[in-house]
């Protein structure tokens, strides 16, 4: 009997402790977090407000083509500005290391062309149009200075290999700029990097539930943000459609932490999710227009 209650006891204990564990590897940053008051009030338009997806023109009826704003583009972001909205976009670094703003690894989705972005130049990727339009693969420092501090920015990072480098690069161009910004990625070193050298920034950690899909150790700890306390980040931005994953809840309810939603594709979404987080990143419909 005194065998079989040590046994349990040490059952507990290894539960314990392993809870425990668990609830330190999740821990964002819980001390000296910067002021997230400024990015409230704002919506995030999902790489600008574009409208080239085949679902967003079929519903918009878009046939002309000056109407056509593609992804990442200089005029949908600038539409979105113009708009009052804030901004969600992706830096990727050139084969020259300039930042471009830029979603893929790869130019064959959105520019017809075969290769890796990061295997050309800036001025190379300046001869492919972005789905057929006469729009351009923008510079980082463009949009930068087009939006000019008027709304909020999210700057997610495209990490290869490269987390320092592209840090470096861009807060060097950040350093100059007068408007509001947070970064994210879904690579832990960008996010690191942020905690070690820029503690002021607002610095987010991006991820959904991989293992519906994947199944390694890499992504089953990222998705369940084990190793969260390596980069401490702000916060969390969850794929919406699992927003009951269990870390990202024990983050936002028992840590305190920034939540932020991606991407929102319409109003009843929006309406479903809007207690379970407290930023939406939008695509594909107008929330401040909505009835």
């Amino acid at each position: 009997m005194i065998g079989f209650l040590f046994i349990l006891l040490e059952i507990f204990v290894s539960l314990i402790t392993l809870t425990v564990l668990y609830l330190i590897s999740i821990k964002p940053r819980l001390y000296g977090r910067p002021d997230y008051k400024p990015f409230f009030g704002h919506m995030y338009a999902h790489r600008g407000l574009h409208n080239m997806s085949p679902a967003i023109q079929k519903l918009k009826n878009i046939e002309n083509a000056s109407e056509k704003l593609p992804e990442n583009s200089y005029a949908a972001i600038k539409r979105a500005a113009d708009l009052g909205y804030g901004i969600e976009f992706d830096v990727h670094l050139t084969k020259d290391d300039i930042p471009v703003v830029f979603h893929d690894d790869t130019l064959n989705r959105i520019c017809g062309v075969k290769g890796n972005l990061k295997d050309y130049t800036f001025e190379e990727l300046q001869q492919f149009c972005l789905l057929g339009t006469q729009e351009r693969i923008p510079a980082f420092a463009d949009i930068l200075k087009m939006v000019d501090g008027r709304v909020p920015l999210i700057i997610e990072y495209k990490v290869e290999k490269n987390a320092d480098k592209l840090c470096r690069i861009c807060d060097e161009i950040l350093s100059d700029y007068k408007g509001l910004y947070c970064i994210e990625s879904f690579h832990p070193l960008a996010v690191r990097w942020y905690k070690t050298h820029r503690p002021n920034i607002v610095r987010g950690q991006l991820s959904e539930d991989f293992t519906r899909q994947k199944l390694n150790i890499p992504y089953f700890l990222l998705s369940h943000l084990i190793g969260n306390c390596y980069a401490s980040p702000d916060f969390i931005a969850y794929n919406c459609k699992h927003r009951n994953e269990l870390s990202r809840t024990i983050c936002r309810k028992l840590y305190k932490s920034l939540s932020v939603a991606w991407t929102v594709r319409s109003q009843e979404e929006l309406d479903t999710i809007s207690q379970s987080f407290d930023l939406f990143i939008f695509e594909g419909f107008d929330p401040m227009r909505q009835s």
